[in-house]
Formats: C-alpha cells, sequence, structure tokens
C-alpha cells in the first residue's frame, strides 16, 4: 500500500473512527504481550495497519514489527473472519467488507530489557508504546483507550498516561504521539511518591537492589529544584520516575512526563557510582525540556516509518550530557571533586577518541541512524559521539559566554531563550533558528566557532577557554610509563585478541589488524594480562618483532615504537591564579 493509497481511503472517511486497545499478559512466562485493537466507526474498504520502526529519543530504526506474529482480524461480534496480509515489514492492510467495526489480534515477543524495548516475564511487564501499538496512517491524531488486563491480584500499573474515570486500569493517550512518549510499568513494583513546588513526584522501583529511598528522593528533589530554576517553572503537573533494576544495565529514555531508568541493582552504595546514577537522572529529567519540548524542526512531527534526520542532536543531547555533569555540583548531589573526577573521565574519552579528527559533530549528529548505535571495530577511528563532543562544545560556550559576561551570561540563558520562543508553544527551531538565539545571547557572530567545532574538525582549544577561569589541562602518564604500540587486546577462548588499533599508531603503520591472535614480542610469548608490563622493557624510538596470527597464517612485524602516551586528561589549576580568575571560576561553579 502506497502513501497515496493511504491518503485516499483518509479522505473518503466521513465518520472519525474511535480506537482502543486492551493488552493482556495470560501467561507472562512466555515473554508474549497479547494485543486486541478495536476499530469503530470505520468507513473504508481497507484498513491499514502500521506499527513504528523507532522510538523518539533513540535513534535507530530498530524494526519493531519483527516481534508482531499471530495477526488476525474479524468483525466486531468476532463471527466473520476479515482477510489480513502483510504489504511491508511493518505494514498490515485488512479488507473490511463494509464493517464499520473492526477488532484486530496480535501478540508481541517482549524479551529485550531495555527503556526502548519490550520486556514481560513473571515479575513484571514493561512496555514502550512504539514497540507495542499499531497506529492507523493519517489518524495518528486520534485519541484512544489503553485498558491493561493484569495477570495476577497484587499487579498494578504505573504509566504517566491520565486514567479512564470509573474504569479500573483504563488509560487515555489524545493522540498517537502521547501513547509513544507513555511507557508503561506492569507489576508488583514498589512505589514511592513525594512532593517538588507542590507537584506530585513517582519513583516506581522494579527489581532488587542496594537503593537508599530517602537518600534518593532528597538527591531528585535537589536535582528537579536545581533544574527548575534554570526554566522557571516544572511544565507538568505529575511527573514519573521509572527504574528497573538488574545485573549490569545503564540507559534511560526521556519522555514529557516521565522517563524510564535502567541501572545496575547494587550500584548505589559506592560512591562513584551513585553519582553516576544521579547523572543520568539529572539527564533524562533536563530532556523534558531540552528535546521533549525543546526541540530540532525535523523532530517536531515526528515520522516513525523511517529516520528523522537533523544536525541538531548535539544540542539536544550535548548539552544535556554537559548539564548532566555539573547539575549535581550545582544541586549539592555531588561536591566538586567529583564533578572534576566525572569531566576528567569525559575529556580523556574525547581526547583518545581518534574520530574526533575525522567527523564532524553536525555530521555524528545526522548520522546518528546508521552510526552511534552501530559500533563496529573501527567506530573509534572514523566517528565521535554527539553526546560526548556535544558535551565538549557546551562546555566551551558555557566558558565563553561567563568569561565574557563575567558569569553575568552563561548557556542557561540560551536554554531560558529557547524555552520563551520554542518550547512553551512546542515549536521546532532549525540548525540557523538556534545559532541565532546562541548568537544573540553572545552578542557576537560565532560563525567561526560553529563552522570549526560543529561543522568542522577543529581541535577544541580547551586551555584558552580554561585559562580565564585559572584552570588547564594536563596528560597524566602511568609512574612506570610504557612506550606507545597502539593496540587494545582482549581474552577470547584463551587467546589474546587485537580488539582494537589506533590509527596512526606504530602497530596500524606496520600492518597489525583488528582480530589478529597476538603471539609474541622479539620471539617470547606474550598475553593480553602481561602486554603492557612487556613493554616496559622498551622506550620510544626502539624496533621490535610483533608476532601474529592473521587469519591464521603466521606472520612477524617490525613495530618501531613510539614514546608513552597519556593515560588520561585532567582540569588543573594554574599556579597563582589572580583574583578575576578565582572569582570566574567561582561563579560557574556556584551556578
Amino acid at each position: 500500500m502506497t502513501k497515496a493509497t493511504v491518503l485516499r481511503d483518509r479522505a473518503v472517511t466521513t465518520t472519525t473512527p474511535a480506537i482502543s486497545y486492551s493488552v493482556a499478559m495470560p501467561k507472562p512466562q512466555n515473554h508474549l504481550f497479547e494485543v486486541t485493537m478495536r476499530i469503530e466507526n470505520w468507513q473504508s474498504e481497507l484498513l491499514n495497519l502500521q506499527m513504528p520502526v523507532w522510538t523518539p529519543g533513540s535513534y535507530l530504526v530498530r524494526e519493531y514489527s519483527r516481534h508482531v506474529q499471530d495477526l488476525s482480524a474479524v468483525t466486531a461480534n468476532g463471527k466473520q473472519d476479515l482477510h489480513a496480509r502483510k504489504l511491508e515489514k511493518n505494514l498490515w492492510q485488512v479488507d473490511t467488507q463494509d464493517t464499520t467495526q473492526i477488532t484486530v489480534f496480535y501478540r508481541v515477543y517482549a524479551n529485550e530489557l531495555t527503556v526502548r524495548t519490550n520486556h514481560l516475564d513473571r515479575t513484571h511487564g514493561y512496555f514502550n508504546s512504539a514497540a507495542l501499538f499499531f497506529f492507523i496512517p493519517s489518524w495518528e491524531n486520534l485519541a484512544s483507550q489503553i485498558a491493561i488486563d493484569l495477570p495476577y491480584p497484587d499487579w498494578h500499573v504505573t504509566t504517566s498516561l491520565p486514567q479512564v474515570v470509573g474504569e479500573k486500569n483504563t488509560f487515555i493517550a489524545e493522540n498517537f504521539d502521547v501513547l509513544v512518549d507513555s511507557p508503561f510499568e506492569i507489576g508488583s513494583h514498589k512505589i514511592y511518591d513525594f512532593e517538588v513546588s507542590g507537584k506530585l513526584h513517582q519513583w516506581a522501583i522494579w527489581g532488587k537492589g542496594n537503593i537508599n529511598r530517602d537518600r534518593l528522593i532528597e538527591d531528585t528533589e535537589k536535582i528537579i529544584k536545581t533544574e527548575a530554576k534554570i526554566y522557571g517553572d516544572l511544565p507538568y503537573n505529575e511527573y514519573i520516575f521509572i527504574l528497573h533494576l538488574n545485573n549490569d544495565g545503564f540507559g534511560g529514555l526521556e519522555h514529557k512526563e516521565c522517563c524510564s531508568l535502567i541501572y545496575d541493582r547494587f550500584g548505589f552504595r559506592n560512591k562513584d557510582r551513585y553519582n553516576r546514577f544521579m547523572q543520568l537522572v539529572a539527564h533524562e529529567f533536563f530532556h523534558l525540556w531540552n528535546v521533549k519540548r525543546i526541540r530540532p524542526k525535523a523532530l517536531e512531527t515526528f515520522d516513525y516509518t523511517g529516520e528523522n534526520y537533523t544536525p541538531s542532536l548535539w544540542f539536544c543531547e550535548g548539552v544535556t550530557s554537559y548539564y548532566d555533569t555539573i547539575l549535581p555540583l550545582w544541586a549539592g548531589v555531588y561536591d566538586r571533586k567529583a564533578f572534576f573526577e566525572t569531566i576528567n573521565k569525559d575529556i580523556s574519552r574525547y581526547l583518545q577518541t581518534p574520530g574526533r579528527n575525522v567527523q564532524p559533530l553536525s555530521e555524528s549528529s545526522f548520522d546518528a541512524w546508521i552510526k552511534l548505535y552501530r559500533r563496529h571495530p573501527n567506530s573509534d577511528n572514523s566517528q565521535i559521539s554527539y553526546y560526548l563532543k556535544g558535551e565538549m562544545v557546551s562546555l566551551l560556550l558555557d566558558l565563553f559566554l561567563r568569561r565574557k559576561f563575567n558569569n553575568g551570561r552563561s548557556l542557561n540563558d540560551i536554554m531560558r531563550v529557547l524555552w520563551e520562543k520554542f518550547g512553551k508553544a512546542e515549536i521546532g527551531y532549525t540548525p540557523e533558528q538556534l545559532q541565532e538565539v546562541i548568537e544573540a545571547i553572545a552578542e557576537e557572530d560565532l560563525s567561526d566557532f560553529f563552522h570549526q567545532y560543529l561543522h568542522g574538525t577543529g581541535h577544541l582549544p580547551f586551555d584558552e577557554y580554561l585559562l580565564p577561569f585559572g584552570l588547564k589541562i594536563e596528560g597524566v602518564r602511568d609512574k612506570n610509563p610504557y612506550p606507545y604500540l597502539g593496540i587494545k587486546t582482549v581474552t577470547e577462548e584463551h587467546k589474546t585478541k587485537v580488539q582494537f588499533v589506533w590509527d596512526g599508531s606504530p602497530a596500524a603503520t606496520a600492518g597489525i589488524d583488528i582480530g589478529d591472535e597476538l603471539l609474541a614480542i622479539d620471539g617470547v610469548r606474550v598475553t593480553h594480562d602481561n602486554l603492557n608490563e612487556r613493554l616496559r622493557d622498551y622506550q620510544g624510538g626502539d624496533a621490535i618483532a610483533v608476532t601474529i596470527f592473521h587469519q591464521e597464517v603466521l606472520q612477524t612485524h617490525e613495530v618501531r615504537l613510539d614514546d608513552p602516551q597519556p593515560t588520561r586528561y585532567q582540569i588543573m589549576k594554574v599556579s597563582s591564579p589572580t583574583s578575576s580568575q578565582k572569582e570566574l571560576l567561582e561563579g560557574w561553579l556556584a551556578g
């Protein structure tokens, strides 16, 4: 069915259809959600049903329809089967045979525990609505009701959708966008209510772990109040934090009135790991403004059937990543030492990623659909994350404004203007409009800044922007450094395999490749565990013989080592900072 045919079906409709869904899970251990979709007042001979291929906030085509099975369609009374056929990977068509009431049944396999997919087992059910529900093309603006049929009496439902008055476990979405933006947590999860600025907030937590409820709520309140100060208000009546605790998860997905988080169940007692979690909370909560309401024009209206391209994800995610490092400091969740430890790690990752010299930031955003979530062995050599470089550019931009206006203006002012101009009305901005707002706050033409750091691969001059604050970046080497070979190894089936080769490194120049099995240096066996220690026997400039298996063929390469490289980078205070530098630094860190 072409889009033209879909639109033609819409044109002949004279009565507005009504849509409702019911979701059952009679055997949760089988990981199958059973969805019944009912359409009333249908006036066309054909009914087109389409499933999204992606969900906003996670920029990858995930092909949700691959988990659909057992689809059938009948008339409302169930007496007549309706012929349903699949036309495309995510498009079905039903012959309605002049009936105005259609019931469609299908199952969705749900055994992937992430914030953007579906998971169902004996302990709970969670679904991201984009991965569960069909929509009718051209009727996405219709409201719908969603009824949840619970498998056990002690289960309950958490969602940001309003409940239908008088109907238990039944909710209403004013359109399909709202439905997609409203995940469901179903089970015996714990609920913790708290109030901030007169508005109800809630933690809904599934899974066992060592989280401290009182500390969590206290620090969440601090984050909420600190972020609200930037914009002046909280643009919702209620907000829900859905948290999944498992063994090794990490991630989040933003929504307008809730967010979904996943984290290590025992990651809350250790200070550094707890701080990382609170960064995740700050990040996803900040998105309720930046992305969910302040968003690029290309994401103003979602096309759920394919990629939605924009060069502005650096601002959506990079700015948010910068704020998630400094907001917990401003909020008093962690101290300045923790802040610098956090941002030092990000600066180190950035400066140790060769792809920063290859892929421009705006291109990284545009190519999110094919690169960021589809990493390959050479990714770090050829691309840069718009989260990471976007954070670095946001840092420079904030420091630039604070220096120029003596902390009288900052990135906060840019966010406030964008909120007033685009966010409140939910009007998307173009890249040109975004630059105009930034330049208006800066009172300066920033074309060269954008050209070099967004659309080009110019070196980010950290020291130039840090020096007015009495700071600089230094590379840190091991106390007992080893010369630079330029490979990363891993142990696989008792073999030492080359996992990554840095572009331009001695190993790359010699022809050592990803996937090679490392055997020996100068004729003596070497392993993943003792590689660095063996290299300490040499100096930069020394030539060594590296023996490998390359595609099962024994080879020996002569490699000339380089001088030791920094293992990390950190922001340091300059010696004898001036009073002006101290004042600027204090203004920045105090927020």
